[in-house]
């Protein structure tokens, strides 16, 4: 059994086989007053997984709350239903909440521990491939609104992170391929010998084999910290992280959040489009963009993809990149690609929706 640790400024990262096994102490040496902990679990994990949990945790007063996890209920109204459950059972801020689940748990969770009595210990364990290199890296904690996604939040780091891989093997091969979009992100923005070698192995991180995973989500933690940790609150550095992202976003709110396309698949179609108004501009060479196309090509990423990577349906998502949370003007702030490992600076491409509308319709 390898269990890695990864140090982040105000929190450790620990990822491997069986690294559940670390919570017993690391709820110890981080909440020493702890009485009560509050489980926020997603009801899909496996059963065995909250007998684990429940065993681990005997010494403790445990509430599980378990969610049916979809972005439609990442919302403040659920964030009222928690945060009324820890008042009446009269937690403290010396207690505990621990999120298990995907990034919409984690989030959601994250975001209620931080306004709870202005903040109670919060860990975090990532159950799928996305939530372990992106949403739990960072201390960004969220809930949609009406108007978009993500646009109630707050920074918020936990205690700890556990990523335990042996919770991946219960997802469907579209959640892993929805993780690894991010993964393949952080190859793209920065870090080119890291994208040769996913151009090698992507096949073995998708069937989840287990040294190649843990090396990748290591990878990955590493470069989505490089960012984050220089750049806490996102004013400047860390933007570069939403490569593709103001599309994927936008498609996701267009589409009303539902199953049909997911977060990562979302992410997918965004980088590719990010990429060719990226050639479109001349900002990259002809090069960049096909070893990109080339690495979604051999591994079918966007295979059934097509009724969203398409002129019509980005079209119409461009009304609602007007409400990115990032914004800080009336344009559209794109982040572009100048090659393998290296994007343009935040900022330096806004564009009006008539000009973003005008690129998407020399694209297709």
């Amino acid at each position: 059994m390898t269990i890695n640790r990864l140090k982040a400024r105000n929190y450790s990262i620990i990822v491997g086989k069986n690294s559940l096994s670390t919570l017993q102490i690391e709820v110890k040496n981080h909440c020493p007053q702890c009485k009560k902990i509050a489980l926020v679990i997603d009801k899909k994990i496996p059963k065995k997984f909250v007998l684990k949990i429940r065993k681990i945790l005997k010494n403790y007063k445990l509430f599980i709350f378990y969610v049916s996890s979809s972005e439609k209920i990442k919302n403040l109204n659920q964030i009222n239903l928690i945060i009324n459950k820890l008042l009446k059972l009269n937690f403290n801020r010396s207690d505990l909440v621990i999120a298990m689940g995907g990034g919409i748990i984690g989030d959601m969770t994250g975001f209620g521990a931080s306004i709870f009595k202005r903040g109670i210990n919060f860990i975090n364990l990532p159950s799928t491939l996305l939530a372990q290199v992106d949403s739990c890296i960072g201390g960004k904690t969220a809930v949609n609104s009406k108007h978009g996604k993500n646009l109630i939040g707050s920074f918020f780091n936990p205690r700890v992170v556990i990523s335990d891989t042996d919770l991946l093997k219960s997802l469907p091969k579209r959640e892993i391929i929805c993780g690894f979009a991010e993964i393949l992100k952080h190859s793209i923005i920065n870090d080119k010998k890291f994208f040769n070698f996913l151009k090698n192995n992507t096949n073995s991180i998708l069937s989840l084999e287990n040294k190649i995973l843990a090396k990748s989500i290591l990878k990955s933690c590493k470069i989505k910290l490089s960012f984050t940790e220089k750049d806490f609150k996102e004013k400047n550095l860390r933007m570069k992280l939403n490569f593709g992202h103001t599309f994927a976003h936008a498609l996701e709110i267009q589409n009303k959040y539902s199953n049909k396309l997911n977060h990562g698949e979302a992410v997918l179609i965004g980088m590719l489009v990010a990429a060719r108004i990226s050639k479109l501009k001349n900002l990259c060479s002809s090069s960049t963009l096909s070893a990109i196309e080339n690495l979604y090509q051999k591994y079918a990423l966007v295979k059934n993809l097509n009724k969203y990577l398409n002129k019509k349906q980005i079209l119409k998502s461009i009304k609602f990149m007007k409400n990115d949370k990032k914004k800080d003007d009336e344009k559209i702030s794109l982040i572009l690609l100048s090659s393998i490992g290296k994007t343009t600076s935040p900022g330096h491409h806004k564009y009006k929706s008539a000009q973003v509308e005008k690129l998407i319709k020399k694209l297709f």
